[in-house]
């Protein structure tokens, strides 16, 4: 089984206008939702954290030439956290990161000398090798196990909420730290994903051990779908519960048998 990043080719769907049928007309001022598609652009590393009360100023040196036409306000997905840019130094690029996003991902982690994975939005046109990632990230995971074969490595990781667990699925999407990957085995509160070489070579799972946290950001449309069958079950079963719960109406006491004549008095 390979992991789903980089996995560029016959799968890839490009994001490109359709063509308008005739008799329709364009409408103007909506464009498509920004999207990160999971496949990672590479390693950079954390230069400065300032971290301030419930609130952090993050520095990050990206790679020569990943910052090109990177304007402010533009968004950069940081281990698949979606960040704004609010300051550009060359190739180092500034974010803030609010007091939520640092309890509920594994950014409130990050120190001087981190290395984090980084993808910049995607752009129309652009291919979709992986599957569409919002940068919302869901919870967190821990790294349980790392087993080392010939030709990738297993890797186990539990969650820290195990609600999430009911939309990860053996075969389905799931993106780790902003990485697009396939599900192996489910078990519990627990899942193993399987990567290649070139996939630990790319992201920050080539320098990740046992015991390190990583960011969970379950597939959108497995959500859905699992969110509204479970909706739709539940009003079924609703509706079944009275008529199978309605206890029987209690049968009538049997009439009492009238009562005898009373006899004449012998004279």
């Amino acid at each position: 089984m390979q992991a789903r990043q980089l996995a560029f080719g016959s799968r890839a769907r490009a994001l490109s206008s359709l063509p308008v049928p005739s008799g329709h007309r364009q409408l103007r001022g909506i464009k498509p939702a920004m999207v990160f598609t999971g496949i990672v652009q590479g390693t950079a590393e954390v230069m400065d954290v300032d971290t301030k009360e419930k609130f952090s100023q993050v520095k990050i040196k990206l790679p020569p030439g990943k910052t090109d036409n990177v304007k402010l306000g533009a968004s950069v997905a940081i281990n698949g956290t979606c960040l704004t840019v609010t300051e550009i130094q060359k190739d180092t690029l500034s974010f803030d990161i609010m007091m939520e996003t640092l309890r509920a991902t594994n950014l409130g982690e990050l120190g001087a000398g981190s290395v984090v994975n980084f993808e910049r939005a995607a752009k129309m046109g652009d291919e979709i090798g992986g599957h569409n990632v919002s940068g919302h990230v869901h919870t967190t995971a821990t790294i349980t196990n790392i087993e080392q074969t010939p030709n990738n490595r297993r890797v186990t990781m539990t969650l820290a909420d195990e609600q999430w667990m009911k939309y990860i699925l053996p075969k389905g999407y799931i993106a780790v730290d902003g990485c697009s990957l396939t599900i192996g085995e489910v078990v519990d509160r627990s899942f193993t994903v399987y990567l290649i070489p070139e996939t630990l070579r790319v992201t920050v799972f080539g320098i990740k051990s046992v015991g390190d946290s990583v960011n969970i950001e379950v597939e959108t449309q497995t959500q859905a779908i699992v969110d509204t069958v479970e909706r739709v079950v539940a009003q079924y079963m609703s509706r079944l519960t009275p008529a199978v719960a309605q206890p029987a109406a209690p049968a009538a006491p049997p009439a009492p048998a009238p009562a005898a004549p009373a006899s004449a008095p012998s004279s």
